[in-house]
């Protein structure tokens, strides 16, 4: 009989507990206001600025490097000489010419005047015809012989041309691959000299954009890209290409996209990695709301006794709170990126629109003593008594 009474008392005794928890669970509503903001969505990568313009001088002869006029970060302009190759060989080689042109020139006269006269013969009929072809064979080989010296002494000449070297562009010297006394051999490729970048102030960069994102990148984009020189500084510019050729490295396919970089400070250099941001997708100053406020919906297990529900039927809504009244409004979206919502229709400015909720408990010291199940602390009576003795 006790053991009956004892648990009857410990099941009250645990009803009221859990009675008195349920009373103690609150519910939190998380709410945003509606507001214009911007919506955009965006492609990172890295690349590589380089100016738009640069061009390579090289040489045409083999020889000596006798003179260099510029250095690096020369500022040179369009036919300017930068450097000088050695002509001693290429003045003999022109005069060795020359002098073979003037050989067959003389050859060349005799022919004439020999064909002429047996020409004379033959009409008359004093040589054979046997003859009259050797001299005009000779004549026409004499001809050919005058025609390529013409053409050695031209070659030579324009050899000897390609000895000086001159800037074919406006810019500034970024690359100086040789030094005075040095020999270039042009036998089988032209040597590089000088890299020559034609305006530093109009800079690109050069950006590898993964395959699966290149569908969303189009010329005309607004980018932005920092690089680590300048950690703090922000620089913009657009897409101006979206190359076809597809680049494979470890079995990751990119696309070279090539972006403006105007450069009127001369900060960026050439060769600088650039953390590149393409703003795919971007409008402004429209409403929007958290992606959340859309997929939120009262849990109607945790209202209250007062409090009511207004549903609606719609493909979108979002909730708002007046008073102890949940009420769902329909809207109509337009952008998102994954993180904000544009909408169109439904809403006004300052609108409070319910995004989340959160399930709060909680007990206060008295509540806590007041459970028959916890430890009491001792009674400050016996503290006064033993304080007394």
């Amino acid at each position: 009989m006790k053991l009956q009474i004892l648990a009857a008392a410990a099941i009250v005794c645990s009803a009221a507990f859990l009675s008195s928890c349920s009373e103690k669970v609150g519910v939190k509503y998380v709410t945003t206001k509606v507001e214009s903001q911007t919506i955009s969505s965006s492609v990172t990568a890295t690349g590589t600025i380089e100016p738009v313009t640069s061009v390579e001088v090289g040489t045409q002869v083999s020889g000596i490097i006798s003179k260099i006029y510029v250095d690096y970060n020369s500022v040179v302009k369009k036919g300017q000489v930068i450097a000088e190759i050695d002509r001693e060989n290429l003045n003999s080689q022109l005069s060795t010419a020359q002098a073979q042109l003037s050989s067959a020139q003389s050859d060349l006269d005799y022919q004439k005047t020999n064909y002429n006269r047996l020409k004379s013969l033959h009409d008359k009929g004093h040589i054979s015809d046997n003859e009259f072809d050797q001299a005009r064979l000779s004549l026409q080989q004499a001809q050919a012989t005058y025609a390529q010296r013409v053409e050695n002494v031209k070659t030579c000449k324009t050899n000897l041309s390609y000895a000086t070297i001159t800037s074919p562009i406006d810019g500034v010297i970024l690359n100086k691959a040789v030094e005075e006394g040095q020999t270039v051999a042009a036998s089988f490729s032209t040597p590089t000299l000088f890299t020559i970048a034609k305006d530093l102030t109009d800079m690109r960069v050069i950006a590898d954009i993964d395959e699966a994102d290149i569908g969303g990148v189009k010329e005309g984009q607004r980018v932005t890209f920092t690089v680590d020189a300048y950690p703090d500084d922000v620089f913009e510019g657009r897409v101006t290409q979206v190359r076809q050729e597809a680049t494979t490295e470890s079995n990751v396919v990119t696309y070279e996209v090539v972006i403006s970089a105007p450069n009127p400070d001369l900060k960026l250099k050439p060769g600088l990695t650039a953390n590149v941001t393409i703003i795919t997708k971007e409008v402004t100053d429209v409403l929007a709301v958290p992606v959340a406020a859309l997929s939120f919906s009262p849990n109607e297990n945790l209202l209250r006794e007062d409090e009511t529900v207004e549903d609606c039927k719609a493909e979108h809504k979002v909730w708002i709170q007046n008073g102890k009244v949940f009420k769902a409004i329909a809207v109509e979206i337009g952008e998102t990126n994954g993180v904000l919502t544009e909408i169109k229709n439904g809403l006004k400015a300052g609108d409070q629109v319910i995004t989340e909720f959160s399930v709060e408990e909680g007990q206060s010291a008295s509540e806590e003593s007041s459970n028959p199940f916890m430890p009491k602390p001792p009674s400050s009576k016996k503290n006064d008594k033993s304080k007394s003795k």
